[in-house]
């Protein structure tokens, strides 16, 4: 497997470049940059690309809905070029807290956005004029005085592309379509049903197989000396989940939510999300079992991150996206580095 994590800039920017720096020197393979609510990811993928040389480079993710389709094939033929073809795009729906909430922009039809973003995308860098008719895009706009351009750049190595992606159908998009497939919420042991076999049915639709795409999965990662300490570390994470089954998201539309609802915990998941709706985030935390943390984390004694890995590993993902636990940079990157230590083991 890859190593990989995922930082963002929102707050102490300086030490989180310093931090990819020094993942670069223990080994990682790819660093993800991402924007959500906070700092955008294109501006400090740019700031890491000089500060690097070889690690890989991707946007975790750029949310589509706030770019046109060409400004985002604008921004991945600039940072691949300018990082030596280090450059990797990922793309994602993010939700309509943040799409409509601060945004502004209709949230509507996700996946037909997406799909007809990533075509232009491919259109533009084969290097001609844009012509796109679809049902979300019209490029040039009808009616208007434009007519069909083609960019002055052209991407001088392959752009990768990857989808952020949670539900059955935006599974089977990204089978389709994508170079890569950007999870969460993943519980290897229930992933068949969950999350494979729509990612294999888009798959076999475009007559691909799975060795034909990245599937690079996300989980935090921290080592306990012992079985003691592992249970405080899991008591501890109990209103992150919270947070992420009732908070990340509207009301209504929680991906999140509905990831860990087909992955056996339904009904949890339903009562944390109306707990946490109304106010009871210390309620909402009480339900989340160690289980449900456990399952989705790699968390736990060296012992057990390792044999978690291997269950990873035998379930199809390609590339493992750590969260590297710790209260300061020098911690964080211990705890990186013993995992990507035990990555190559496994």
């Amino acid at each position: 497997m890859r190593t990989a994590t995922t930082v963002e800039f929102s707050s102490a920017g300086r030490d989180t470049a310093t931090f990819v720096v020094e993942a670069e020197k223990l080994g990682l393979d790819v660093c993800w940059v991402a924007e959500a609510w906070g700092s955008d990811a294109p501006s400090a993928l740019g700031y890491l690309a000089a500060r690097t040389e070889r690690i890989l480079l991707g946007s975790g993710v750029l949310q589509v809905g706030v770019r046109s389709p060409v400004m985002v094939a604008q921004t991945a033929i600039t940072l691949s070029n300018l990082s030596g073809g280090r450059f990797l795009l990922g793309l994602g729906a993010s939700g309509p807290q943040v799409i409509e909430g601060l945004h502004g922009v209709s949230f509507g039809r996700p996946l037909g956005r997406i799909a007809e973003t990533v075509d232009i995308v491919r259109q533009v860098c084969t290097g001609g004029k844009v012509s796109y008719s679809g049902r979300h895009f019209h490029i040039p706009l009808p009616g208007g005085e434009g007519v069909p351009m083609r960019l002055s750049t052209r991407p001088e190595h392959p752009i990768p592309v990857y989808l952020a992606a949670l539900s059955p159908a935006m599974l089977r998009l990204t089978g389709r379509v994508a170079d890569g497939w950007l999870g969460t919420s993943f519980v290897p042991e229930g992933a068949g049903d969950a999350y494979f076999s729509h990612l294999d049915d888009g798959l076999a639709a475009a007559g691909r197989r799975r060795a034909d795409i990245d599937v690079c999965q996300g989980a935090e990662v921290a080592f306990a000396a012992d079985e003691e300490e592992l249970r405080g570390m899991v008591a501890g994470r109990r209103k992150e989940l919270a947070f992420s089954l009732g908070g990340m998201g509207s009301a209504s539309t929680n991906f999140y939510n509905r990831a860990y609802s087909r992955q056996g915990w339904a009904d949890v998941a339903a009562e944390v999300r109306e707990r946490w709706q109304r106010g009871d985030r210390d309620g909402a935390a009480a339900l989340v079992t160690d289980d449900m943390v456990l399952a989705t984390t790699l968390i736990g004694t060296e012992e057990l991150v390792r044999a978690r890995l291997a269950v990873w590993r035998d379930a199809g993902v390609n590339t493992v996206r750590m969260y590297p636990a710790g209260d300061t940079l020098e911690a964080k990157l211990r705890t990186l580095g013993r995992a990507i230590e035990l990555v190559r083991e496994t």
